[in-house]
């Protein structure tokens, strides 16, 4: 079963459990993954990698608007946003521990040859490919920074 038809599965189990944020959540992945198909003219529905990509984008759209309700005291938005982050993040790959990511950071930069702060952009590139998703582009940006400098 792909992705696409589990969250459709999962957004019926939600409709009948009278689960709104989650019904919600859902049915904006779906629409975006429907949007995504019509920009991309693809023959077919999106396969699990690029939903996984629209699903990371969306997570970190909650993420921000999370921060800016709470920065403008408005925890009742704010809590919303988190509540539909949470229910985003259960589709995605399990996110690398620090350990393991550092680990990947050294590996890509010695595999590499990057050694200077010009090399940057090409290892954060290099780091992002082998993630696949499941590291934070910023986190990754910060210890490749640290094993360049």
């Amino acid at each position: 079963m792909s992705l696409i038809d589990t969250i459709k599965s999962d957004l019926v189990a939600a409709m009948k459990a009278g689960d709104d944020t989650r019904k919600t959540t859902l049915r904006a992945i779906i629409t975006a993954a429907k949007t995504a198909e019509t920009a991309e003219g693809a023959d077919g529905p999106l396969g699990d990698e690029a939903v996984e990509k629209l699903i990371a984008t969306e997570v970190k759209q909650r993420t921000e608007a999370a921060e800016i309700y709470e920065e403008a005291g408005d925890n009742d938005r704010a809590s919303v946003e988190i509540a539909e982050r949470a229910i985003l993040q259960e589709y995605l790959p399990e996110p690398l521990s620090d350990s393991d990511l550092e680990a990947m950071v050294g590996e890509v930069i010695a595999a590499g040859g990057y050694s200077t702060k010009k090399d940057m952009g090409a290892a954060i590139k290099d780091v992002m490919a082998k993630a696949q998703g499941r590291a934070d582009g910023k986190r990754i940006s910060q210890l490749v920074n640290g094993f360049l400098s």
